[in-house]
Formats: structure tokens, C-alpha cells, sequence
């Protein structure tokens, strides 16, 4: 467990707690991220791509969308939430207050967890009460009661083994293919992958898509760039940006360029400017700062 606690003033708050969960439970989420805040300034925050599916269990005030990554989703405010795997940012505010979990659970252990494939979350946020009914208000609940972040962790641990659900209905040649791009950081063609799988290229961009929400060729770029924007965040980034582009697999500087405006919504200065280590950090969905969190396991 990791612990990020900052006061910049009187009466501030600033809390930040990222656990990984129980060993039986990883082959289904990679991460919990618990956060706080209270007495800051307003704020908005990219929730940027990753190769995670988004559930966030508020503590107290909402959390508020004010642009979704699919622009046609009105904004709006969730107590819970599920979102699935996407290619743009979305906009997230507060008004200087904001307390809650993130759970970072693998796109293919969607089945298992919330009884549907994460193809059908694409590029979405819904209400997580939508998808698991009344385990959402009861996790909610539990949450509020207890008294710190380590106990809200275990509470998590025993509700989300209890609801799963291990099942066959992912196919294999999915899985692989989804743990082979995860290995290769994202630098596996399309082909490669339909060769090993056995399938034609077309059959396994469809089946992968229903499965994970995205194409194997945009899985393979969301990869990258959450590689990229972890390593630029981190406490020892790369001295350049030519060099993290050749270590993440971009063809060159002006290419990682193009892919963290189009994945980001900002270029990699400015957004390392807004969001990195030195700026002040927004605790929840997908945090610029956070390190790098743990690979599909099953």
C-alpha cells in the first residue's frame, strides 16, 4: 500500500492511497486507488485511456463529468461508476472537495465481475448501479462505514470475490492476445497476433472488440500511451522526449507528438505541466502521478 497525504493549508485536506487487492482477486483488478480532498481549488482533470475498465465508488460528494470521452454523452454526475476502455479523455471537475475508490479492474475479467464483456462499456460511463444492481449502494455504504482506507480495502477485497464469477465465455485466442500486447507494451501488429491465434485478422479484431471494448490496433495505442505518460510522470523520466518515444515504441518524437494530443488531449509539456508530479495533483480517475500499475495476471 502506498500513501500520498499533502496539506497545503489549514483545514486542507489531501489524501491519496493506492493498494494492490487481495492475491485471489488480482487475476480481476489490477489496482485501488482511495482518495480525499477537501479545501482545494476547484479543478478539471483528464481521465486519460487506459487498458483498465473505470469503477469508482464516491465517498461523499458525486463524481462530476463534465465531458465524457464519447461527446454525444450528456455531462453529468455519478455517486458510481462504470466506464469502459476509450481512446480520448474525459473532463472531470470538483469545487475543491472530492472523496471516493477507484478500482482499476482488467477488461477481461468484465464477465466474471459484472456478468457482461467490457465491448459493451466501450467508449462509455455509466451508472455502476445500472450494471450491478444493488451491490453498488451496499459497497457504498460499507465503505462510508469504515474507518480507514486499509479497511475499506478489505471491504472491497471480500465483496468483489464473493461477486465473481470465473467463466469460460472469454475465448482464449482473446485472452492471449490481450496478455500479448500487454507484454509487448503495445508493439505487436495485428497480424502477428491473428497468426498465433490461428484466426484471420478480421475475426480477431472482431472478437477482441467485443470482448475489450477496443480494436487489438487501438488496444495496442492506449497501451502505449499509458506506458508513455506513466514514464513522463515518473520521479526519473527520460531526459528527452526522443527518448521516451523510442522506449515506448513510437516511431519518433513527432509521432508520440500526434498520439498524446489525440489519446490525451493535450501535448506531453502541457500536460506534464497540468497534471504531473510538480502540479497539484487530482486524486481520482486515473491520476497523472500515479505509477505504473500491474499487468492482466490470469
Amino acid at each position: 500500500m502506498t500513501t500520498d497525504t499533502a496539506g497545503p493549508g489549514a483545514g486542507t485536506v489531501d489524501e491519496a492511497v493506492r493498494a494492490r487487492p487481495a492475491t485471489a482477486l488480482r487475476p480481476y483488478v489490477a489496482w485501488y486507488s482511495g482518495y480525499r480532498q477537501r479545501g482545494l481549488a476547484p479543478a478539471v482533470h483528464r481521465g486519460l485511456p487506459s487498458p483498465h475498465l473505470t469503477f469508482i465508488l464516491t465517498l461523499d460528494e458525486p463524481l462530476v463529468i463534465a465531458g465524457h470521452p464519447d461527446p454525444a454523452q450528456p455531462p453529468g454526475s455519478y455517486p458510481t461508476l462504470l466506464g469502459g476502455l476509450h481512446t480520448t479523455p474525459a473532463l472531470i471537475t470538483h469545487e475543491g472537495a472530492q472523496s471516493g475508490v477507484q478500482i482499476a479492474v482488467h477488461p477481461l475479467a468484465a464477465r466474471a465481475l459484472f456478468g457482461l464483456p467490457a465491448g459493451e462499456l466501450a467508449g462509455i460511463d455509466v451508472p455502476a448501479d445500472e450494471v450491478l444492481g444493488g451491490l453498488g449502494p451496499q459497497l457504498q455504504d460499507r465503505l462510508r462505514a469504515a474507518r480507514t482506507w486499509e479497511d475499506r480495502f478489505a471491504v472491497l477485497d471480500g465483496a468483489l470475490l464473493r461477486a465473481a464469477r470465473p467463466s469460460g465465455q472469454v475465448p482464449p485466442e482473446v485472452g492471449w492476445a490481450w496478455r500479448a500486447l500487454r507484454r509487448s507494451g503495445g508493439a505487436l501488429p495485428v497480424a502477428a497476433l491473428a497468426r498465433e491465434t490461428g484466426w484471420s485478422a478480421r475475426h480477431l479484431q472482431e472478437r477482441f472488440r467485443r470482448e475489450t471494448g477496443l480494436t487489438p490496433k487501438a488496444a495496442a495505442r492506449v497501451i502505449r500511451f499509458d506506458r508513455a505518460r506513466h514514464l513522463l510522470a515518473a520521479p526519473d523520466p527520460p531526459s528527452r522526449l526522443a527518448e521516451l518515444a523510442v522506449r515506448c515504441g513510437y516511431f519518433d518524437q513527432a509521432h508520440l507528438a500526434r498520439e498524446f494530443r489525440a489519446l490525451a488531449g493535450a501535448a506531453p509539456s502541457a500536460w506534464l505541466a497540468a497534471e504531473g508530479p510538480d502540479a497539484a495533483k487530482f486524486r481520482n480517475v486515473q491520476g497523472g502521478a500515479a505509477g505504473a500499475v500491474a499487468e492482466w495476471e490470469a
